[in-house]
């Protein structure tokens, strides 16, 4: 039996790509009390990770590109593919064009019981990509550029909406751990909301509401009570939904995505203020003469 391995040698050691930076700089344009200002942003990333096992690639979270070691064990034990660090033999990070594949051998044993169980895995209400096998199958927005929409988004809207959220998160009334995705009228009014326990299940919900509605996406923006992830983005342009408004902060991957596609894509959103991370000339009318959001330094 070979040896467990516990103490991994330095990740970059293991490939010649490097991996990501755990933050990347974006140029924004800041909304605050009617001043707009163009600035540079620090945004957290994330990445697609895929865990192989004995050379099978299992499952592929976003996850940031630090401690990756670290997070391999944790995720083996707290799924139970592992009943203890000793049966995890050894590990390496490699850098792909994709993304990141951690590559693990662990015992026999635990491997065969591994995929006995891979076909009953439970769904998960924090990641959007747990039900993803490898790198290769992470999906991506199809049908291109998202349609520009005949408004423009006012910062007096967005506040109209935040001040009517609360009103309508009647589970999060009840419990505070309830997430929340509203569809909103570019006057600023609420007309559809879901709730979850899971941010991503809230903006599944509401897609499949508004579907169920027959909505015109382009006529709104989605309003959701969290941050701004890369499957957020994916979700609402999957929808085609061009405006997508968060009250915490996005990640780069995330801006990167809705520029790419298309997307006014808002953080830090508040009364009279807001950040704009991607096609910020979307952003009422004074927002063009000030520049967009959405360069990476």
């Amino acid at each position: 039996m070979t040896a467990p391995i516990l103490d991994f040698p330095p990740t970059a050691a293991l490939d010649e790509l490097p991996l990501p930076a755990p933050t990347a700089l974006c140029s924004v344009l800041r909304v605050q009390d009617g001043q707009r200002r163009v600035m540079e942003d620090e945004v957290i990333e994330e990445v697609p990770v895929a865990l192989v096992y004995n050379g099978i690639s299992h499952a592929v979270m976003l996850a940031s590109p630090a401690d990756l070691e670290d997070f391999a064990l944790g995720f083996s034990l707290g799924e139970g593919i592992l009943a203890g660090a000793g049966e995890l033999y050894d590990l390496d990070v490699r850098t792909t064009c994709d993304g990141i594949s951690v590559e693990m051998t662990i015992s026999t044993a635990r491997f065969m019981a591994l995929k006995a169980r891979r076909r009953s895995l439970a769904g998960r209400t924090g990641c959007g990509l747990c039900g993803v096998d490898s790198l290769a199958s992470l999906t991506r927005v199809p049908g291109g550029r998202l349609p520009r929409p005949g408004w423009a988004l006012s910062v007096d809207a967005v506040g109209e909406a935040l001040r009517q959220l609360p009103h309508w998160q009647t589970l999060r009334q009840q419990t505070g751990a309830a997430h929340g995705a509203a569809w909103v009228g570019p006057d600023g009014a609420i007309r559809c909301l879901r709730e979850d326990v899971g941010r991503h299940n809230a903006l599944d919900k509401l897609v499949g509401a508004l579907a169920r509605q027959g909505a015109a996406p382009g006529e709104g923006f989605v309003l959701i009570s969290s941050r701004a992830s890369y499957e957020m983005v994916q979700k609402a342009a999957s929808a085609g939904i061009g405006t997508l408004v968060a009250v915490s902060a996005p990640t780069a991957m995330a801006a990167r995505q809705a520029e790419a596609v298309g997307m006014l894509l808002i953080g830090f959103a508040r009364p009279q203020q807001l950040v704009a991370y991607s096609c910020a000339d979307r952003l009422g009318p004074e927002a063009a003469a000030h520049g967009a959001g959405g360069a990476f330094m």
